[in-house]
């Protein structure tokens, strides 16, 4: 969306002490209490206070919610700060732009990854079991890794293994490097699981070398998962159960899991989908606008050619905040109910950001298997 136009500060002292910030903007005593901060604002969301120390410009740069917004310098203090309109119910990963390089939020102890940070409004609803790490944290990794060379897919990558309350049913998580160094997702579920909320699982996290090759509506990924990397995780010495697998995916990875269930049946009959690119068809990425085609592309296509496998589980979430994607994916989880899968719907209080799919990917791994 077009980004917010930042708000010009009302008070001559500035738009600080509204926020609850103590001291005169630039001092020491300012600095201890900065935070980004939301207050009400009258149309019913919230207005964010952002704030940045340095000496040259810098803009708040927001992950797919809004266009960048430009920060303020405070009078000719080293403050630079923006007060962003936001809708009620965001969670939004951002980062500030500033001397030709991306910055994690200093202020904020909500990280993702060395350069991203969290911010979530006061009404977000809560994220039970993922930590809140900065970004300086270091993230825990599977002790259990395999090297997989793949010939459908040529390359080599690392595929790490993490067994749950001593491993069950294989989960293979899609862009598994992000919920490896970016969002803490074995911690996650480790906390789920001991709090009784998840079965237990056994996480493969599968990287991407090439997204839109790869989560297209094409075989070849599927072909290899079934023949090349099952094999090799059977192999690993991890308690699992790959003939009970959930494939978790957002966005394209999303839109794959779906495909996947619908073509590979004997392999896939249980998804977790966030946000699925269902505007997705093959001529879609040589359009001006991708997402101005067909309704649900190619996978409404394949659900209005033939029933669901039986026994497939879908649950699919979207951000409230992805207007162009709503139609997509209401239309793909219409026609997947009508197909006869069992289909779970929720929306999740985001954008197309994966700082808002966290809570949804445990609920509806759980929801899944069950």
């Amino acid at each position: 969306m077009p980004a917010p136009e930042p708000v010009a500060p009302s008070d001559p002292e500035g738009p600080f002490a509204a926020h609850g910030l103590a001291g005169t903007p630039g001092t020491e005593e300012f600095w201890a209490t900065a935070a980004p901060a939301s207050t009400p604002s009258a149309d019913g969301g919230w207005t964010t206070l952002f704030l940045w120390r340095g000496s040259s410009p810098a803009t708040v740069d927001f992950e797919s919610w809004s266009d960048p917004v430009p920060m303020l310098r405070w009078r000719a203090t080293d403050c630079w700060y923006a007060e962003v309109p936001m809708p009620a119910r965001l969670r939004v990963t951002y980062r500030f732009l500033a001397e030709g390089a991306g910055h994690a939020d200093p202020f904020n102890p909500a990280g993702a990854g060395g350069d991203r940070s969290i911010h979530a409004t006061p009404d977000a609803p809560p994220q039970p079991h993922w930590p809140v790490l900065g970004s300086d944290a270091v993230l825990p990794l599977p002790r259990t890794r395999i090297r997989w060379a793949s010939e459908r897919l040529g390359g080599r990558r690392t595929v790490r293994v993490h067994p749950v309350a001593g491993g069950g049913p294989l989960v293979l998580l899609l862009d598994g490097d992000d919920w490896l160094h970016l969002h803490p997702a074995m911690t996650a579920f480790d906390a789920a699981a001991a709090a009784g909320e998840m079965p237990p699982v056994t996480l493969v996290f599968l990287p991407s070398k090439d997204r839109a090759a790869e989560f297209g509506c094409r075989p070849e990924l599927w072909e290899a998962v079934r023949d090349e990397l099952l094999p090799l995780v059977a192999e690993c010495g991890v308690p699992a159960d790959p003939d009970r697998l959930v494939v978790a995916g957002q966005s394209l990875g999303g839109l794959s899991a779906v495909y996947a269930a619908l073509r590979f049946p004997e392999l896939v009959s249980r998804v977790a989908c966030q946000s699925g690119s269902f505007w997705w068809t093959p001529e879609a990425a040589g359009l001006a606008d991708p997402l101005g085609g067909p309704v649900g592309g190619a996978v409404a296509d394949l659900l209005r050619e033939r029933p669901a496998p039986a026994g497939a589980r879908i649950a699919f979430d979207l951000g409230e905040h992805e207007a162009r994607m709503r139609p997509h994916c209401e239309r793909v989880e219409e026609l997947a109910g009508q197909a006869g899968a069992a289909v779970r719907v929720s929306r999740s209080a985001a954008g197309h950001d994966r700082a808002g799919w966290r809570q949804a990917l445990l609920r509806d791994v759980a929801w899944a298997l069950a």
